[in-house]
């Protein structure tokens, strides 16, 4: 036994003496030691042994390992990954996992797959990442450290946007279900969505998954539902509101310098605007009501100033009082058109004859001013005053002389008659003038047949 042992020690120190000696030597030496061929994936290493290994410090092994790994060695360093992660893995060598020299189809990864703590990567499984199988995303032929982390890489080819809406799907989708989409808050575009467009699906406004650039005034999306057929133009939100397409209102007053009153209110928007609703008109009365003008323009175009907007016909007010004829007593409540026989409304005389020629019941004896004794408050009522209104007081017996027993022509020009006594008293003359003309120096009013003679 004692000389197996000293031949065991001197055959040692041959062996490190030879191995110090030659370097090619020894390599030949410990390939005849090989325990078995490295797998493929370091099958290029096995030409030498020192690529592995070093003599006698077998704990070394996992510093040459790591020399070579050196996205482990980082990992390691950082503490990120599985291999910075693992408490397992921080504590042992690289070979208690990883074995070689066990042929050349040898797995050098001897991971059991259904047991994996997937929590000890930098992506956690949750969600319904837990029932996909590994191979769904660690590619044959690959690393499983170089599987992709983001939900694009994975999922491109099954998202339906085609890429119109970037690549953070984590934006809209949760890892419960790729489904289940989560609230997107629309408020924070340039488009919030209020009242019925809360209720409308994505693909309602972003058709063929476009979600970028798309215009935002209400016709690009509801020129199908225009029933106006583009007359009312393309500003939809005048009449329209988002709470609901329909039960539209259009306030003229506040949107329109042309408040509706009256019968306006009640015009359809075509009686005005005819087929092109957006169009600017004229606010004035004539540019719409021009056929009605019964006056013919002769009146002006300022139909304001006597129509109303309640209604064109009977809706009329006019103050005659700023004409030359003011309505006064009866005139007030008489028709125009009793005066006026035309619909100009002008030319109209402003005499009293002109109008009452057929009250006329003197036959001219009068002239024609009729206002020295009617008034317009009554036809039938006269005020005249001989004494105060002529130049010829009513004295004596003239007092109970009817009108007509002076003014016995027609249709004399002046009212006015000859202030003599001879001129009425000529056929009464028994003197047959030869007292002369002057009655007045015998006779007096009282009486025309007595007669004081002066001395």
């Amino acid at each position: 036994m004692r000389r197996f042992i000293v031949q065991v020690s001197i055959m040692l120190v041959v062996l490190a003496t030879f191995f110090a000696s030659s370097a090619g030597a020894t390599n030949d030496i410990r390939k005849l030691m090989m325990p078995g061929p490295l797998s493929n994936a370091h099958a290029k290493l096995e030409d030498d042994c020192a690529n592995c290994h070093i003599v006698l410090k077998k704990e070394a092994q996992s510093n040459l390992c790591l020399s070579c790994h050196k996205d482990i060695q980082q990992d390691v360093n950082a503490k990120n990954h599985f291999h910075g992660r693992n408490v397992v893995v921080a504590k042992s060598e690289c070979y208690a996992c990883h074995t070689e020299h066990a042929g050349r189809n040898h797995e050098l990864i001897q991971l059991e797959q259904i047991i994996f703590n997937h929590n000890e990567t930098e992506f956690a499984l949750v969600g319904g990442h837990k029932g996909v199988a590994c191979s769904s995303c660690h590619i044959a032929g690959k690393k499983f450290r170089e599987a992709p982390h983001t939900c694009f890489a994975c999922h491109a080819k099954s998202q339906p946007h085609k890429g119109n809406l970037g690549e953070k799907c984590e934006t809209c989708h949760v890892v419960e279900s790729w489904k289940k989409v989560a609230a997107f808050d629309h408020g924070k575009t340039k488009f919030p969505l209020l009242g019925g467009h809360l209720k409308a699906t994505c693909l309602s406004c972003h058709v063929g998954e476009i979600y970028k650039n798309l215009p935002t005034n209400c016709n690009s999306c509801h020129a199908l539902q225009d029933v106006h057929g583009g007359k009312f133009g393309a500003q939809c939100q005048d009449c329209h509101s988002v709470d609901a397409w329909k039960g539209a209102k259009f306030d003229h007053a506040k949107q329109t310098k042309f408040p509706l009153l009256g019968a306006h209110a009640k015009a359809q928007c075509a009686d005005c605007h005819g087929n092109n609703i957006r169009s600017k008109l004229d606010m004035s009365c004539i540019s719409c009501h021009k056929a009605q003008d019964v006056h013919k323009t002769q009146l002006g175009d300022t139909c304001q100033d006597c129509h109303g907007t309640l209604s064109w016909r009977q809706d009329v007010k006019f103050d005659h009082g700023l004409t030359k004829f003011p309505l006064v007593g009866q005139h007030i409540a008489v028709a125009c058109e009793a005066c006026h026989e035309t619909k100009a409304f002008q030319g109209a005389a402003t005499t009293c004859i002109a109008c009452h020629a057929k009250d006329d019941t003197h036959e001219g004896r009068f002239a024609k001013d009729c206002a020295s004794c009617h008034s317009p408050l009554d036809w039938n009522r006269v005020n005249f005053d001989h004494g105060r209104d002529t130049k010829y007081p009513l004295t004596g017996a003239h007092a109970s002389v009817g009108c007509y027993g002076c003014h016995t022509a027609k249709n004399v020009d002046k009212a006015s008659l000859p202030t003599t006594c001879y001129a009425c008293h000529k056929r009464q003359d028994v003197h047959r003038g030869s007292f002369g003309t002057d009655c007045a120096k015998c006779h007096s009013t009282a009486t025309f047949k007595s007669a004081f003679i002066r001395k």
